[in-house]
């Protein structure tokens, strides 16, 4: 990986982290916390997002979804007046994308560990 490619990943992975904080690129918030002080606040006011605190929350946004979509679809095969059936299959449909995207950004993240770790240093 040339010297090019490996800043041009860093700029994305800066512009990931700012978007994820909510922080413009103008804010100041450096890539994967560079720049954040001892005390664990940017220079923004803004705490730093953990990537793995990050993960778990969408893991139990899509959890909570999957599991409202599965309880939508027992209320109408329980006969519910109140469920409507394209309602129910939006939401399957919603939880079943959303689980695809997530599974595909852990096989992403796997791929790059595994290209880091075969780095000669």
């Amino acid at each position: 990986m040339s010297s090019l490619q490996i800043q041009q990943v860093l700029a994305e992975m800066r512009a990931l982290q700012a978007r994820a904080s909510g922080v413009g690129e103008a804010g100041g918030a450096g890539a994967l916390g560079a720049g954040v002080p001892a005390g664990g606040v940017s220079p923004t006011g803004t705490p730093p997002i953990d990537f793995a605190s990050l993960m778990k929350g969408t893991v139990d946004q899509i959890a909570t979804m999957q599991n409202q979509a599965t309880s939508l679809a027992q209320a109408y095969e329980a006969g519910d007046k109140s469920v409507d059936i394209t309602k129910v299959m939006l939401e399957v449909q919603k939880a079943g994308l959303a689980f695809r995207a997530m599974t595909e950004v852990r096989n992403k993240l796997v791929d790059a560990y595994t290209q880091v770790m075969n780095m000669s240093v």
